[in-house]
C-alpha cells in the first residue's frame, strides 16, 4: 500500500477490506453507532422525503426517476445520518457519482474520478474535525465516540466507514430503487400484486434485490490457501471476483430464476453478501427500498416509461449496476 497516497489509504480501513481481528474489532465499534433503533427511527423521515419528492413529480406530471427520486432519497437519508449540512449535499452527491464511475476501472473514468475523491476526502476530514470540536446527534459523532473494551476508531477508520456508507449505502440503494421501479414497470402483473397487497413490500424488496443485484460484484478477495470449488481449484494468492448478479440468478437455488416473483419464498439471495462481511447497512437499505417503491406504485398506479425502453442506458462500472436515467410518466 506504500504506493497509494496517504490520504487515500484511509478508504481501505473499512469493513469490506479487513479480515479478523481488525474486521471484528471495527464491526463491534461501528455497530454501536448504527443500531436497529437508529434505522427504525428513520422510518417517518424516509416516508416524508418520499412524499415530498413524489409531490413534486405529481405536479410536473412525470420525472426522471434516477435523478429526481432514486438518487435524492438515499442521499437525503445518509446525509441526515452523517450530519452533512443541507447546503453541501448537492456537492456530495456529485462527488459520489464521479467516484463510483471509477469502479469501471477504465483509465479515463479513474482519472476523472480523482479530483472528486480528493475533494471528498478533504471535506470528510474537515467534518470530522468539526464534530470533534462540536459533537452532535449524528453518525459521525457516534463513530468518533464508539468504544469497545477501551478501543476507539482512528480517524482513517472513521473516514473509511463514512466512505463505505456513502458508496455502499447511497449508490446501491439508488440503484435498487431505480432498477426496482424499472422491473415493476416491465412486469405489470407483479406491480399490480404489490399495489393490491402492501404487506408484500418486504418480500418484494428481497426479490428486487435478487432480481436486479444493485451490487453486481463483490469486492476483490485473495485466496489465502488453495481452495477447490467443484472442478475448479483456486490457487493460494489468486484474486477472486465473485459475481453476485450471477449467483442471484442461480437456477439450482431459485426456481425460474429469471422471472420476477415478489412473493418468492425462500429467497436466500446474496445482495448483501454473507457471513462476517454481511452488509451492516442492510436494514436501512431494505427500509428505504420498501417505502420508496411501495409508495411509488401506490401513488402512481399508471407508472410507465416516458421513452422507449431501448433508449435506456446503464452506467459503466464493475461493482455497481445502475441506470443513467429513467424518464417516467405518471
Amino acid at each position: 500500500m506504500r504506493w497509494v497516497p496517504r490520504p487515500i489509504q484511509a478508504l481501505n480501513r473499512n469493513l469490506l477490506n479487513l479480515d479478523p481481528p481488525d474486521h471484528t474489532r471495527l464491526r463491534a465499534l461501528v455497530s454501536k453507532a448504527f443500531t436497529p433503533r437508529v434505522v427504525e427511527g428513520m422510518r417517518d423521515r424516509i416516508q416524508a422525503v418520499c412524499d415530498e419528492l413524489l409531490d413534486g413529480a405529481a405536479a410536473r406530471g412525470g420525472m426522471e426517476l434516477v435523478g429526481e427520486f432514486a438518487l435524492q432519497l438515499p442521499l437525503a437519508i445518509i446525509a441526515d445520518l452523517l450530519g452533512i449540512p443541507e447546503e453541501d449535499r448537492r456537492r456530495f452527491g456529485a462527488w459520489s457519482k464521479r467516484v463510483a464511475a471509477g469502479t469501471s476501472f477504465a483509465l479515463l473514468d479513474l482519472v476523472r474520478g480523482q479530483p472528486a475523491l480528493w475533494q471528498s476526502m478533504r471535506y470528510l476530514r474537515r467534518l470530522i474535525a468539526l464534530r470533534r470540536a462540536e459533537p452532535r446527534d449524528d453518525l459521525v459523532t457516534g463513530l468518533l465516540r464508539a468504544e469497545e473494551a477501551g478501543d476507539k476508531l482512528s480517524e482513517d477508520e472513521v473516514i473509511g466507514m463514512i466512505a463505505l456508507l456513502l458508496l455502499a449505502g447511497y449508490e446501491t440503494t439508488m440503484s435498487l430503487i431505480a432498477s426496482g421501479a424499472l422491473a415493476l414497470i416491465q412486469n405489470p402483473r407483479q406491480r399490480e400484486l404489490l399495489q393490491g397487497n402492501p404487506a408484500l413490500a418486504g418480500s418484494a424488496i428481497e426479490e428486487l434485490l435478487r432480481y436486479t443485484s444493485p451490487a453486481e460484484f463483490a469486492i476483490f478477495r485473495t485466496a489465502r490457501e488453495d481452495v477447490a470449488i467443484g472442478p475448479v481449484t483456486i490457487a493460494r494468492g489468486e484474486v477472486v471476483l465473485a459475481c453476485l448478479g450471477s449467483a442471484n440468478r442461480d437456477e439450482s437455488q431459485f426456481p425460474d430464476a429469471d422471472a420476477l416473483d415478489i412473493a418468492r419464498e425462500p429467497n436466500r439471495h446474496l445482495a448483501f453478501g454473507v457471513g462476517s462481511h454481511f452488509c451492516l447497512g442492510a436494514p436501512l437499505a431494505r427500509l428505504e427500498g420498501q417505502i420508496a417503491l411501495s409508495t411509488l406504485v401506490r401513488r402512481f398506479p399508471g407508472l410507465r416509461l416516458a421513452k422507449p425502453e431501448e433508449t435506456l442506458r446503464w452506467r459503466r462500472g464493475l461493482l455497481f449496476r445502475s441506470l443513467e436515467r429513467l424518464p417516467v410518466a405518471l
